[in-house]
């Protein structure tokens, strides 16, 4: 394996390790904070409208919301104009999360970058996001990141 795939493999499960613990105070799991993130800024979208916006496969997003549903995050309910589509609307808990969850994801990014100087953040963010276009272009359906215990 080469050096840098070694690195990235290496942080990649530390950093995703340390995520689920924040997310993990506030009833949130890894990956269900990207959803609640495009929830929070236009909340009742189809599952469908969802997964266009994370550039995520629509089922991913169906079994994400299952579970939020059932950690009281979401609710799900029909269309009143077309009742052949379910919308996931954020639910009191959901809303209330918001804060926590930015502030733990603020800290986790202060913390993984704090040895960093501004130019090697600019560099990161640069090369990280060339990295992701890159994949994404490759498969065309990246999915969030499972959220649930037998994903570990």
């Amino acid at each position: 394996m080469s050096e840098i795939l070694r690195l990235f493999t290496r942080t990649h499960k530390l950093l995703r390790a340390a995520s689920d613990e924040a997310m993990s105070r506030h009833g949130v799991r890894v990956g269900q904070n990207l959803l609640l993130e495009v929830l929070w800024d236009t909340d009742d979208l189809t599952p469908g409208q969802l997964a266009e916006r994370l550039s995520v496969a629509t089922p991913t997003v169906v079994k994400s919301a299952a579970r939020m549903e059932s950690a009281g995050l979401l609710t799900k309910h029909r269309d009143p104009d077309d009742a052949r589509l379910v919308r996931l609307r954020l639910t009191a808990h959901g809303r209330a999360v918001r804060e926590p969850v930015q502030r733990e994801r603020r800290e986790l990014e202060e913390r993984v970058t704090a040895k960093l100087t501004e130019e090697e953040r600019l560099h990161l963010r640069s090369a990280l996001t060339k990295i992701l276009a890159e994949l994404s272009a490759q498969d065309p359906t990246p999915s969030v990141p499972d959220t649930g215990p037998a994903d570990r």
